[in-house]
């Protein structure tokens, strides 16, 4: 089950989180997060803050994780249709290899507008507490988680696409001066 909607704003836990709907968590607060380090397919380092300035989805996968590897197409094709100077994904492989394995299967399944970027050291997996794998942050202009998915998810849906622009709204109405996304 995907996305519907998300849960209104005075529903919380205890966590100082909105209440999830299927995995899918808003953040009451931006929160902050590490400033974790990786590598892309040349071998060059990268940090998550070289992203700030945009919202960023941050998709931790693997190569050996079935559901991560069914939605990367549809990431993908979501790529493709918002990605640019307000939006990126950075799909960030945790694969123990290096990144060669998931530029082959980046190859392999046509993988064409995500970059590969790969974590062997699986400090991105520990500092961000991931719990399993695929996970998701969403994170604001200033590099602040404001959503967390848990799990696979059909990226480039109507239900995804549309609370990612709820999401790049609330920004731009008060948070971060943000564009909502197209």
């Amino acid at each position: 089950m995907f996305l519907a909607g998300l849960p209104p704003k005075d529903a919380q836990d205890q966590a100082g989180t909105r209440a999830p709907l299927g995995h899918f968590i808003r953040h009451a607060e931006p929160k902050a997060i590490p400033n974790i380090s990786f590598k892309d397919a040349e071998g060059h380092a990268a940090q998550l803050s070289d992203w700030r300035g945009r919202m960023v989805l941050v998709n931790l996968w693997a190569t050996w994780c079935a559901p991560c590897k069914t939605e990367m197409p549809s990431l993908d094709r979501l790529q493709a249709k918002l990605g640019g100077e307000d939006f990126a994904i950075l799909a960030l492989s945790t694969d123990r290899g290096g990144p060669k394995e998931p530029a082959e299967f980046f190859a392999r399944e046509g993988i064409a507008h995500l970059k590969v970027y790969n974590d062997s050291s699986g400090d991105a997996t520990r500092r961000l507490n991931v719990p399993g794998l695929p996970l998701t942050a969403v994170l604001n202009k200033e590099g602040l988680e404001i959503a967390r998915l848990v799990g696979p998810a059909d990226w480039d849906s109507p239900e995804i696409i549309a609370q990612l622009q709820a999401l790049s709204g609330r920004e731009a109405n008060g948070r971060t001066g943000a564009r909502p996304l197209p």
